[in-house]
């Protein structure tokens, strides 16, 4: 019996519905009327026992990361249309989290993940669609799109938008958080105003995504890693032919997929999850990705926790030079060999299941075997196993009774990854960002930005602004922030984010008390407030929850919604 149910049980590719091509070829008289659907598009009557490949475009002038997908998505109907499919394109949004960061539009860039799952499980299965392209640039079309593509577990291939390339002033590279760090240089004096603006409209030259390892490029390599994306297809740049090439060569892959029902769920496994994360490690990624890699194996239902984050960073090292806290940009990680380059050293190293299958139907160890064991001698941002820039992973999953659910911290590129120190305590990120323009910070504070979560932001807003402000200000190493809130791919400093339970369901960050007495320990995966059991009992039981910030629209939606940031933030997690 076929089985009719919206999404398959069980990882096991098994048929999951009769596909658009069967049910017009099989219904006969009784489909005449949703077939004059398709003739009103131009469809012949060939058509219908071709397969129906839905194109989900994230296409969009709102932001550079995805103005250049057009051209990705024509090449893709292309493509499908010479493979013998028909492409049905529809559209899913997008909001720029570079736009955004600073604002009270930041607040809707993490639900913005949610709806573009939401918008290609409803086409996908609202018009029985065969297979789907998802195409998207910026940082949450793609946690959106991998999520989608494990709900509805048809044919699936992810095509990224590509990477921008960098940008110059004054005979410096540049990139979007350069103008960030820039507005901490001017306010401390630092840079002067006409800089400033030379900064801000030199930082990003044309179309594509953040150029550093942030986290658009973040999660393009581990989709590669993945097997849902082309090999080198994740540090291609959109300005460049080979992005659109690329774009026409996976929709051919895909329409081989659905002819051999290679689906989602039979690529995304644990096993090609843990591949992923390895990668993530390897290239120095966003912290973001712990959130989004939590989301997409709950949709694939593969069990997997905050603490398998920990597990593989301390087996993988990092071997990429990537900004923020390195050197590098993606368009030079591509030039050095791409991620296929750093996949092979994890294989040969051990540290990737070779025999996880990918959407070209090859293995991952069939994919990577003409790459070479050993990066170029002419480059320096891939470095080998016995060389490394860090010997453990960067993103660390730190605990304590502030946050005993789990947080995140980056700590790679910093000189001492602890600090204790008092507490500058701030119930949101616009009063933080006014204390540190004004100059209010100072060395060794540890700031608390709460009510920032899922539900009490809601949506958990990047802190880029203030990071970055800290960073331009040279307080980067040695000011602490704590934040029940997120960071940019782009933050770097002594920053730990994702603190669980939120202030707002009554967690310890809640609880904080100006002039406390906090500690950030990476070595020892500490975060720690240093006030006596029994004062945080009587604290606890004088604390009362604020009224949302939002009761009604997408947002107060979310709020109701939300899981935990330790469980991926997710909207769809306890509805049974």
């Amino acid at each position: 019996m076929t089985n009719t149910s919206p999404v398959s049980p069980k990882n096991t590719g098994a048929p999951r519905r009769l596909n658009a091509r069967s049910r017009m070829v099989t219904e006969g008289v009784a489909r005449a009327p949703n077939r004059s659907m398709y003739y009103a598009m131009g469809y012949q009557e060939q058509d219908f026992v071709k397969p129906m490949v839905g194109v989900a475009n994230g296409h969009s002038t709102i932001t550079p990361c995805n103005s250049g997908l057009q051209k990705l998505a024509d090449a893709a109907i292309t493509a499908l249309e010479e493979a013998g499919a028909k492409a049905q394109v529809f559209g899913t949004p997008t909001v720029s989290d570079g736009i955004g960061m600073g604002t009270e539009g930041m607040k809707y860039s993490l639900v913005s993940r949610e709806v573009i799952a939401d918008s290609i499980e409803t086409c996908v299965n609202g018009l029985w669609q065969d297979g789907v392209v998802v195409i998207g640039g910026c940082d949450k079309n793609m946690p959106g799109g991998m999520m989608a593509l494990a709900r509805t577990n048809v044919p699936g291939i992810y095509v990224y938008g590509g990477t921008i390339k960098p940008g110059h002033y004054k005979g410096k590279e540049l990139n979007i958080v350069s103008a960030f760090e820039a507005v901490g240089e001017f306010t401390s004096g630092r840079l002067s105003e006409i800089d400033l603006k030379g900064v801000e409209q030199h930082a990003c030259p044309g179309s594509g995504s953040c150029g550093g390892m942030y986290t658009a490029n973040t999660m393009s390599s581990s989709f590669e890693a993945l097997g849902m994306s082309l090999p080198y297809s994740s540090t291609m740049a959109n300005e460049d032919a080979e992005k659109v090439a690329s774009a026409h060569e996976s929709a051919i892959v895909l329409v081989e997929a659905i002819k051999n029902n290679l689906r989602p769920r039979d690529i995304i496994t644990k096993k090609s999850i843990e591949n992923a994360v390895s990668v993530i490690m390897a290239v120095g990624g966003s912290t973001n990705a712990v959130l989004h890699f939590l989301a997409i194996t709950s949709a694939a239902e593969i069990d997997w926790t905050i603490d398998d984050f920990e597990r593989i960073r301390k087996r993988v090292p990092v071997i990429v030079d990537m900004k923020p806290s390195g050197n590098y940009l993606a368009t030079d990680l591509h030039q050095a060999g791409g991620i296929p380059q750093v996949m092979k050293i994890l294989l040969d190293g051990g540290l990737l299941h070779g025999d996880c299958i990918t959407i070209t139907g090859k293995t991952i160890a069939e994919v990577l075997k003409d790459v070479p064991s050993v990066p170029r001698a002419d480059q320096n941002v891939i470095r080998t196993l016995e060389n490394p820039l860090y010997p453990h992973g960067h993103l660390a999953i730190l605990k304590g009774n502030i946050s005993p659910e789990g947080c995140v911290a980056k700590i790679t590129g910093l000189k001492n990854p602890s600090i204790t120190g008092p507490a500058r305590v701030f119930n949101s990120e616009d009063d933080a960002m006014a204390a540190i323009m004004a100059q209010k910070i100072l060395p060794g504070d540890v700031m608390i930005i709460r009510y920032e979560g899922p539900k009490g932001g809601p949506g958990m807003r990047e802190m880029l602004a203030p990071t970055s402000a800290l960073v331009g200000q040279g307080l980067g190493e040695s000011v602490g922030l704590i934040t029940d809130g997120r960071f940019s791919g782009g933050t770097w400093g002594m920053v730990v984010g994702h603190v669980a339970p939120e202030a707002f369901v009554g967690g310890t960050i809640a609880l904080i008390e100006e002039g406390d007495s906090v500690t950030i320990d990476a070595n020892k995966l500490l975060i720690q407030l240093n006030v006596s059991e029994a004062e945080i009992a009587k604290r606890r039981a004088a604390w009362k929850q604020p009224q949302p910030r939002y009761t009604r629209g997408l947002l107060a939606k979310y709020a109701f919604l939300a899981s935990s940031a330790s469980k991926g933030a997710v909207t769809d997690l306890n509805l049974d």
